[in-house]
């Protein structure tokens, strides 16, 4: 129903009873969805305990009706209906927990009172759907939002359209209006569902509100709209019924705009007269698990609310509702790291208080704790905000129904399915990360495809952040209540998931229109795990592949059938038949490539170079030797791209991307790139032309820039080209240049823009290798390259903890020594050192020690290092590092306050430490030409880290440079 229905008002026909006066039927008119009509509906059934309950909705939902009592029905949920026919052809009555339908439900299986439905049969309004459907197949909306005939929330046909009153469309807001209101909602709030049940008449909001719906169902011509009529007509017939059968009284829960229809005397053969003909077709009921998400207006249901997290707060927490409902959102922002404390909540609850009461609203409603929640837990920003709004005032409740609800042979095998691999239907989107070698993976992931295959999007791939192996899949998940009708609607292609998937996919690939199509479908195949499916898809795609001469469709296809094999690969599938098409089908895009690639458009081309990069990729993945008889595919490719770059005939942009693929291969020189760049830029190539290549060569994304900045014979044949364009044809090269190097990314532009600056007397000459460009030598430089290696392999894990090693020699713990080479390990570290003849003093590090032709150490946390002359000694402590590095004599280290000391003979392969206090300033002193601190000829001084029991911290970086740097 529309906000008609919404907005509801009711009546009794008199507040006495059950009979009314005259004995007539009590018209409880309500809003759907409203809390606080829910909870008068209790109220008024309390007091006027019917005998029987009406209930607007579809009749043939009175079997279903036992099933709200289980336990394991939890709102919300939704009765479906859909055509047995045509199951595309569905409708929802939608329930919430505050629903007064769902309410009136309950109560009646509880105090065991009948209950039935009496809207116009979903025979008949479904019937109609088909009929529209037949005859206008354009008006048709999206898939999965047709009208919802009869639904507390929306009734069929009542979109709105020109043809619909004002009032009918909206009654609410022209109460509200009437009111003195501007939104409807808040009014609506106020008069009701701020309104408490309390003491007086349990009856008296339903009369008011049913005098002011029949006020404006006057002011309509004809009383409503043709479909409503034949609706009012029918409940009026069951009423009757009704009122017959049960001497206890009657009483009629429906939306408020019907309230006067069904008050209104007529005859019955009127009625009779309205029902007269009706189109009919064959329908099934069941129950369906629903989302307060789906309940909302954003969804597209136009008799949804707004806040349906709101209203079910308001119908579970009766007392202190602005209190609780603040600290749900306290809760919420919490657990999103943010700073929210009891302090907060309480200013909110008083903000919203003192803002109701300023507003002249009986009590803070959606609006104050929002603004209330906005001012103080989220310091102004809406951002935060805007994660309240979509957790708690929609929110992502999703309902769930008994396994004994009725369901078509399909949805019980998924619903098996899906407990066997502990995939749970949920409401909120999540991703799942599946790794197919394990069995429940692979299974969860031959399901997910197998009902993408069957049109029932529950999950969509995404790229894997992890890996990107074929071994391991991405899902993002959320089911949609729709999905139940799409399952419903492919179980007329079998009982099961396998059978289903298998006789959707045969007949899609003999509807398929392109033979991309079938390819993709084989790829789907494989992916889904149909064994009996594939065999009949491999068919056609050979046929159709046969007798497509479109050098286009078959390089569109190609790529398709090479992520096919991949993936009969890991999943174990046999693809031998597979791999045969594939070969075949790059045999004949290498054979009518060539002459396809001739006379084409600026789109034209461009199209082609995409199917040239598409093509590139496959071969890459196909290897040399596919398919027995195919010899090497890989290297009659390469040929084709060679012919590609040497004909005048085919576009620029075709052959500098040909030229790149080869010079990515390595089977073209950067000479003989630069040489065929250089022929394109010559003056005598058309600028239009010229630019198309370029484009080709380095445009596109791929690693283009990158080339340019390191190829600087490149880039200068470019930068002469673009300086030599002639004013008149630069104005129609620029939008080729433009988007060849916006696709580049920024720092790659901000490189190249550099090197352009400098100009080429930075860059040299193009036929010269050398640079001189800081950072850019004609050869490695092997002594920077060195120095960063002991940290490579330390990142890399290459050096096993507490590992020493050394050319010539190697010990732990006191020392080690030997001509020529000494190395030291520590306690959890390694060292390393290739060194002059000399000794090594002893070494106990946390850390790591390397030196080349000197005596280095590197600690855990802080750093030491030296560099002398022949014959050095250096000793490490235990709980950080320290070098020291003399010449052909002792050397010594001291520290103030009892600091560590260490002396070692340049000689002799022994050292001695001794252990002091705290280590303080460390003083370096060396005899016969001794080393200083800190790169200085002569003795120094350094402040390190503070240390106990003899042991020097390495909290900061300790450099002690020799006579040699």
């Amino acid at each position: 129903m529309t906000g008609t229905d919404r907005a509801g008002s009711g009546g009794s026909g008199t507040p006495g009873g059950a009979g009314g006066s005259g004995g007539g039927p009590l018209l409880l008119g309500v809003r759907h969805h409203g809390p606080g009509s829910a909870r008068a509906v209790r109220a008024a059934l309390e007091a006027a305990r019917p005998g029987v309950v009406l209930i607007e909705g579809p009749p043939e939902a009175d079997a279903l009706i036992p099933l709200a009592a289980d336990e394991d029905m939890r709102p919300p949920v939704a009765l479906l209906a859909h055509a047995v026919d045509e199951p595309g052809c569905s409708a929802f009555w939608p329930l919430a927990e505050f629903s007064p339908e769902w309410v009136v439900l309950r109560w009646a299986l509880e105090h065991d009172v009948p209950a039935r439905f009496i809207d116009l049969p979903a025979t008949h309004t479904l019937a109609w759907q088909v009929a529209e459907r037949a005859g206008d197949e354009g008006k048709e909306g999206k898939e999965g939002e047709e009208p919802e005939p009869g639904k507390p929330g929306s009734e069929e046909g009542d979109e709105p359209s020109t043809d619909v009153p004002g009032v009918r469309a909206d009654p609410l807001a022209a109460l509200a209006e009437a009111a003195g209101h501007d939104d409807p909602e808040r009014w609506w709030e106020d008069v009701v569902e701020h309104r408490g049940t309390g003491d007086g008449d349990a009856l008296a909001p339903f009369t008011a509100l049913e005098e002011a719906m029949g006020a404006l169902r006057e002011t309509e011509e004809g009383g409503g709209r043709d479909r409503d009529l034949v609706r009012e007509a029918y409940m009026r017939l069951q009423i009757r019924a009704a009122r017959r059968e049960f001497a206890q009284g009657v009483a009629v829960v429906c939306g408020a705009w019907h309230v006067p229809a069904l008050r209104r005397k007529v005859t019955v053969a009127a009625d009779r007269a309205l029902l007269k003909g009706l189109p009919r077709t064959k329908v099934d009921m069941t129950w369906v698990p629903w989302t307060h998400r789906r309940l909302s207006r954003a969804s597209g249901y136009g008799a949804g609310i707004e806040s349906p997290g709101w209203y079910g707060h308001l119908f579970g927490a009766a007392d202190r509702p602005v209190e609780r409902w603040l600290t749900k959102v306290a809760g919420l922002l919490r657990e999103e790291d943010r700073m929210v404390s009891s302090a907060h909540v309480i200013e909110a609850v008083r903000l919203a208080e003192t803002l109701a009461v300023m507003r002249g609203r009986p009590l803070p409603g959606l609006s104050e704790t929002t603004d209330a929640v906005r001012a103080v837990m989220c310091e102004g920003s809406d951002v935060p905000l805007a994660l309240v709004h979509d957790r708690l005032v929609v929110g992502d409740v999703l309902g769930e129904v008994p396994a004994g609800a009725p369901a078509v042979p399909l949805q019980r095998d998924l619903a098996r399915t899906q407990r066997r691999l502990r995939l749970k239907p949920e409401a909120p989107a999540r991703e799942l990360e599946l790794d197919l070698r394990k069995e429940t993976d692979a299974g969860r992931s031959r399901l997910l495809h197998r009902l993408r295959l069957l049109g029932v999007g529950w999950g969509e791939p995404v790229a894997s952040r992890g890996s990107t192996g074929t071994f391991r899949e991405t899902w993002r998940l959320r089911w949609e209540p729709e999905l139940s009708v799409r399952v419903a609607e492919a179980g007329v292609w079998g009982t099961t998931v396998l059978a289903a998937a298998t006789a959707r996919a045969e007949t899609d690939a003999v509807t398929a229109r392109g033979l991309a199509e079938v390819t993709a479908l084989a790829e789907r195949c494989l992916l889904a795990e149909l064994p009996d499916a594939l065999p009949p898809v491999m068919r056609i795609l050979a046929d159709r592949a046969a007798l497509d001469t479109d050098v286009g469709h078959l390089a569109q296809a190609l790529p398709a059938l090479v992520r096919s094999l991949r993936y009969g690969d890991v999943r174990g599938t046999d693809t031998g038949a597979l791999a045969e098409v594939a070969a075949g089908l790059a045999e004949r895009v290498f054979v009518g490539l060539p002459p396809a690639c001739a006379a084409l458009d600026a789109d034209a081309a461009e199209e082609m170079r995409r199917h040239v990069d598409a093509v590139h990729g496959a071969v890459g993945l196909l290897g040399d030797d596919p398919a027995p008889g195919h010899g090497d595919l890989r290297s009659r490719w390469q040929a084709v791209l060679r012919t590609l770059s040497a004909r005048d005939t085919v576009p620029g942009i075709v052959r500098g991307r040909s030229v790149r693929l080869l010079l990515d291969d390595g089977e073209l020189a950067p000479d003989e790139a630069a040489r065929l760049m250089g022929l394109v830029l010559s003056p005598g190539t058309p600028p239009a032309d010229a630019a198309a290549w370029i484009e080709g060569f380095v445009g596109g994304g791929s690693g283009g820039g990158m080339l340019l900045l390191h190829d600087e014979r490149l880039l200068a044949l470019v930068d002469a080209w673009l300086t030599g364009v002639p004013a008149e044809a630069f104005t129609d090269v620029l939008p080729l240049l433009r988007r060849t190097f916006s696709a580049y990314e920024p720092g790659v532009r901000r490189s190249l823009g550099e090197l352009v600056r400098r100009g080429p007397e930075w860059r040299g000459s193009v036929t010269t290798a050398g640079s001189g460009i800081p950072g850019f030598a004609a050869g490695l430089d092997t002594g920077r390259a060195d120095a960063v290696l002991p940290v490579v392999r330390l990142l890399l894990g290459l050096d096993a903890v507490g590992a020493a090693s050394a050319v010539g020699a190697a010990g732990t713990g006191g020392g080690a020594g030997a001509v020529g080479t000494a190395g030291a390990a520590g306690a959890a570290g390694g060292a390393s050192a290739v060194g002059a003849a000399g000794a090594a003093g002893g070494a106990g590090a946390v850390g790591a020690a390397v030196a080349v032709g000197t005596a280095s150490a590197v600690g855990a946390v802080g750093t030491a290092s030296a560099v002398g002359t022949v014959g050095t000694a250096g000793a490490v402590d235990a709980a950080g590092t320290a070098s020291v590095v003399g010449t052909a004599g002792v050397a010594s280290v001291a520290g103030t306050a009892g600091a560590a000391s260490v002396a070692g003979d340049a000689g002799a392969g022994d050292g001695t430490a001794r252990a002091g206090g705290a280590a303080g300033t460390a003083s370096v002193v060396g005899t016969a030409g001794a080393a200083s601190v800190a790169g200085d000829a002569g003795a120094g001084n350094r402040t390190v880290g503070p240390g106990t029991g003899g042991r020097r911290s390495g909290a900061d970086d300790n450099d002690l440079v020799g006579v040699d740097v």
